[in-house]
């Protein structure tokens, strides 16, 4: 069953093992708030370790979750720079509200724009012991030129990207495939060892994004 919780001003919703080692934070918009209680049962079917899933509910999109900002790739609205906001909240306000870095090993994940979120913030934070990166956004503009001169700061990155992504007539977008591609690359070169996978998966961007971000977040619990 979910809780409802108020922190800060935001809302926040927790499902799962209260009382786990191992706590999910997972950036969703209000649609996918919907589903937490059945993402929490898709990881469950997926791994026998307790976990707690901690959703921050997102209510701009492409402002909160947005690295930096960049002009509209479809339709009009363009993107914010709010991430280091979104970061700040989940560091200094979210994970402290459901324990201690001693008590408990953080992990975050999220899909498209909030995939790209978790891997950017792996950049910024070494809070986070690993990172499910699903269907990222990684076709971001400057995203590329970003990780060609960082170190990931986690442990352990999950990837993943649906095979008929990169197929769009959309050219920025279409570049997710090259991007994923060399997203893997970089981790391989790490000089952190850093422990990763990337998988694909049947479909396009919107194909059963609930099993996928499952998939995910079970990955990093193994």
């Amino acid at each position: 069953m979910k809780t409802e919780v108020k922190i800060g001003q935001k809302r926040c919703f927790l499902c799962g093992d209260e009382s786990a080692a191992d706590v999910l934070i997972w950036p969703a918009g209000e649609s996918e708030l919907l589903q937490i209680e059945e993402e929490t049962t898709l990881i469950a079917r997926r791994t026998e370790r307790p976990f707690l899933l901690a959703a921050l509910a997102v209510e701009n999109w492409n402002e909160e979750l947005s690295p930096w900002e960049a002009p509209p790739v479809f339709g009009k609205e363009g993107f914010g720079a709010g991430a280091e906001e979104t970061l700040r909240f989940v560091r200094k306000k979210l994970a402290p509200a459901v324990g201690t870095e001693r008590e408990k090993r953080f992990y975050l994940g999220g899909y498209s724009l909030a995939g790209l979120f978790a891997l950017w913030a792996a950049y910024r934070d070494g809070t986070f012991r690993g990172v499910a990166a699903v269907s990222p956004s990684v076709w971001f503009p400057g995203w590329r030129d970003f990780i060609r001169t960082r170190e990931i700061l986690a442990e352990r990155v999950y990837l993943s990207l649906g095979e008929r992504e990169e197929k769009t007539k959309n050219r920025v977008m279409a570049a997710v495939g090259d991007g994923i591609r060399e997203q893997y690359v970089r981790l391989e070169e790490s000089r952190l060892c850093v422990e990763r996978i990337l998988e694909w998966n049947q479909g396009h961007h919107f194909t059963e994004p609930e099993e996928r971000l499952a998939k995910g977040f079970a990955w990093l619990l193994r």
